[in-house]
This record gives structure tokens, C-alpha cells and sequence, in this order.
């Protein structure tokens, strides 16, 4: 199979219309048609069926389409591979961290390693938990920090960084600070801060709890993927707020936040880097990945 061809199916494949992909190809129909004629004789198979309204592909050619995306995927982590030994530890080094790892915690990672390489250019994208893993799958991110999820992953590789213990706070001077025991029910009727609640498991976990206890839903009146935002709104209202303790307790030093001592609620879930199985990691990568476990165990210790 001509490996141009094999581009030319993919854009046939993404528009579902010859026409339409020889236009994004700046080729002639006649031209396309025939490199599609030329890859079915390749693989002795028809990959694409006529409709009234462009193409649709046969089972084979979905099949191909698959391999085709992991072609593209492969060339370009072998250019950005090559790129990377050619110039040492320059390189670009695409990251998605979730908020709660994006804010208190990469910032000293990321900064370590621009001492070391200050030709790598790092591009940090901060989405929820749920978004990143497919951003990674999609060859759009190299490296995710993330809350190890519950479900399996057998084509992603994950290095375990550290595990993070989800509270309850409340500002200060809040009604309820100070007390030695509360119970899901005392938290009842109480206003809340969190991030998109759909995609955040601590907030997910609360909901269930609730439900358990026969209780009506937290009732949710800030949402916010800011982490210092959330803090801050919840130290200087009413609101209450759910978070990874280090964050909670190192903004405590300088915002008037506590800890509330729930009963019931018991929340640790690992956090880990994760990459795709079939890439090549750069140096700038690996590099990265080292400095991020050895600060989680620094960080460890002084907690």
C-alpha cells in the first residue's frame, strides 16, 4: 500500500464525500478516485460503498481506518522523536493535568525541569478527569497527571506519582468549624462549591453517600475548575467545598480555611502519570516524569 494513498483514504474517511476531500486535499476527483481504486486493489478488499449523499465505508475499510489512525499516531511521535535527539532536550512536551494537580503541584515540577532544559517548551492544558484520558488516547497530549480512574486501562501505561486524601472544608469562621464529628446529615442543607460536578469522582462520591443516607442531593451554587477559586470563595463565605487535603491545607496558611471531620467519608485515590503504550517518550518526557515522582516524595515527607 503507497502510504499517500493511505492519507488520501484517511481524508475520505473524515468527510464521507470524494468530492468534499479533494477539495481539503486540493486534488482533482478524478485524482482521488483513482488513489482509492489503487489502495482496494492493494488490499483486495472495497473500502468505501456509494451513497446518495457521498460514502460511507464497508467493514474493511473501517477496519483499515483504524490502523490508518495509529499510522498517524506512530509517524508523528517518530517526529517529534527525531527532533528530540537532534536538538538534546529541546522539544515540546504537551501535558494535561486535572485542575487539582495543575495548580499546587505542577507549577514546581514544570519549573524544575525549564532549569534543567531551557529549550523544551512545555504546553499544559488543565481539563477534568474524564476529558483527559481521551485527549491523550487522540495523540493530542503526551503525558497526563491524573486521578487513577476505576476502570482498566490496557493501552495506556501509568506510573504511580503519589495518593491523595479528598476532605470536606469550610472557612473558619463557618458554623460548623470547630466541631470534633459531623455526620452527612448535619451537612445537609448546606451550600457547596465544587468542579463540573459530572466529571469530578470525590463530588460523585458525596452525591452517592447522600442517596445512601436517604438525604436530598448537596445542593451545588459555585462551579468552577479553579481550584485557588473555590478556596478562596469558600474561606470567605458559607459554602462548603470538597478537595485534595495538601491543597486545602497548604492554601490554609494563607486563607482561613479548616477542615471539617466527616464521618463516613473516605476518599484516596492515587494520583499517576499516564502515557500511551505505543509512543515513544522523548527525553524532555522522561525527564519530566522523574522530577514529577521525585517531588511528590519530597512533598510526602513534609506532610
Amino acid at each position: 500500500m503507497d502510504l499517500r494513498d493511505i492519507e488520501y483514504f484517511a481524508v475520505i474517511a473524515e468527510h464521507r464525500h470524494l468530492g468534499r476531500a479533494a477539495e481539503a486535499l486540493g486534488l482533482g476527483q478524478p485524482a482521488l478516485s483513482i488513489s482509492l481504486r489503487r489502495l482496494e486493489k492493494a488490499a483486495d478488499a472495497k473500502l468505501v460503498k456509494r451513497t446518495p449523499k457521498g460514502v460511507e465505508l464497508t467493514a474493511v475499510g473501517s477496519a483499515l481506518l483504524l490502523h490508518v489512525r495509529r499510522l498517524q499516531l506512530a509517524r508523528d511521535d517518530l517526529a517529534r522523536e527525531v527532533a528530540d535527539l537532534a536538538h538534546g532536550q529541546a522539544g515540546h512536551l504537551r501535558i494535561g493535568a486535572s485542575p487539582a494537580n495543575s495548580e499546587l503541584f505542577l507549577p514546581e515540577v514544570c519549573s524544575t525541569l525549564l532549569m534543567e532544559a531551557p529549550k523544551v517548551m512545555l504546553n499544559i492544558a488543565v481539563l477534568d478527569n474524564d476529558a483527559l484520558l481521551p485527549a491523550l488516547r487522540k495523540g493530542d497530549l503526551d503525558l497526563v497527571v491524573h486521578h487513577i480512574p476505576q476502570f482498566p486501562l490496557t493501552d495506556l501505561s501509568q506510573e504511580l506519582v503519589r495518593e491523595d486524601e479528598f476532605v470536606v472544608y469550610c472557612a473558619a469562621n463557618h458554623r460548623l468549624a470547630g466541631r470534633k464529628s459531623l455526620s452527612l446529615e448535619d451537612l445537609a442543607q448546606e451550600r457547596w462549591a465544587s468542579t463540573t460536578t459530572s466529571a469530578y469522582a470525590p463530588w460523585r462520591s458525596l452525591q452517592r453517600a447522600f442517596q445512601d443516607q436517604g438525604l436530598p442531593p448537596p445542593q451545588t451554587t459555585l462551579v468552577s475548575e479553579s481550584v485557588m477559586l473555590k478556596l478562596r470563595a469558600v474561606a470567605s463565605s458559607d459554602l462548603l467545598g470538597v478537595g485534595v487535603r495538601r491543597n486545602v491545607q497548604a492554601a490554609a496558611s494563607q486563607i482561613r480555611l479548616t477542615i471539617l471531620p466527616v464521618k463516613h467519608l473516605d476518599w484516596v485515590r492515587p494520583v499517576a502519570v499516564a502515557y500511551r503504550k505505543d509512543a515513544s517518550l522523548s527525553p524532555a518526557a522522561k525527564r519530566f516524569i522523574e522530577i514529577l515522582q521525585k517531588t511528590a516524595k519530597e512533598i510526602a515527607k513534609s506532610t
